[in-house]
């Protein structure tokens, strides 16, 4: 079998790949294609409830596929999935939407699955929804008892609505609200936190966005790093990914960002906008922005 590239130590660059026709049949074919070293893939409709089971064989074959190579993979939970909202059904559907990706990332080798970490709707308080997140999610985490379970990382969102967490130090509450639980990581997207305010392209914004991020959370909390330029200006609070370098986050934070003491080792993952040919340009300008 034709393996993907092996991973370099300090910042395995990838994307996150389509699976429809298979995880390794589809998966491991357009990572190769991109010349990844890291993959992230849903394991279910990431704008639906649904909860598929996997192809047992699909699944042994990417998790060999990615253990040979020494490639990283990643799970990105469904978008709907929102510990924080005023409706029971929503909560729910949010835990049993989950705990199947925490079992699909079990049963594929994911290292982790990325999780948003939602919004109080309904207009309540942020200390009543953390209550909420803590009942519903920190029972999750406890079920992470294997040593091949993966972590559970919170990714912030750009701040729109009554998000619960969009700032560095927003990941304090967060994190005491689940006991700090050592299956807990974060997955920092770099359009997101750009979006919600902290300005990676001023002087020294990369690294000191990261250290706030260390302060907040702790050593080792960083997993993963989506990595995706900004249409928008800092502050903007919109969601809007942009190609490496072409966006107002600029090429050089994301140099500085893996010159950062937290980032080594963390894997850098892109969802950029412009299909296979605009990821494969993308991973390679993070690659030459790493080695050169």
């Amino acid at each position: 079998m034709n393996s993907l590239g092996s991973a370099p130590s300090r910042n395995p660059v990838g994307a996150h790949v389509p699976v429809a026709g298979g995880l390794h049949s589809t998966g491991v074919s357009a990572a190769r294609e991109l010349k990844a070293e890291a993959v992230q893939v849903f394991v279910a409709n990431p704008r639906g409830w649904a909860t598929p089971a996997g192809d047992p064989a699909q699944d042994e074959a990417f998790r060999a596929a990615c253990a040979e190579a020494s490639i990283p993979a990643y799970v990105h939970a469904p978008y709907l999935i929102n510990f924080g909202s005023h409706t029971e059904a929503t909560v729910e559907r949010s835990v049993e939407s989950l705990r199947h990706s925490l079992r699909r990332g079990r049963a594929i080798g994911a290292l982790g699955v990325v999780v948003h970490t939602g919004s109080a709707t309904g207009g309540r308080e942020r200390e009543v929804a953390l209550r909420q997140v803590r009942e519903r999610l920190l029972p999750l985490l406890d079920e992470l008892t294997h040593d091949d379970d993966p972590y559970l990382l919170l990714e912030s969102t750009a701040g729109q609505g009554a998000s619960l967490c969009s700032r560095t130090w927003d990941f304090g509450p967060y994190f005491e609200a689940l006991d700090a639980h050592p299956r807990l990581g974060v997955c920092l997207d770099t359009c997101h936190i750009f979006a919600a305010g902290h300005d990676l392209a001023g002087p020294d914004g990369m690294h000191r966005t990261l250290d706030q991020l260390v302060e907040t959370v702790g050593e080792g909390r960083l997993r993963l790093v989506h990595a995706n330029d900004s249409k928008d200006v800092s502050g903007a609070r919109k969601d809007r990914h942009e190609n490496i370098g072409a966006g107002h986050i600029g090429e050089e934070p994301f140099r500085a960002l893996m010159t950062h003491p937290a980032t080594e080792g963390v894997p850098l993952v892109i969802e950029t906008p412009g299909g296979p040919q605009g990821h494969a340009a993308d991973v390679e300008r993070l690659k030459k922005l790493r080695d050169g």
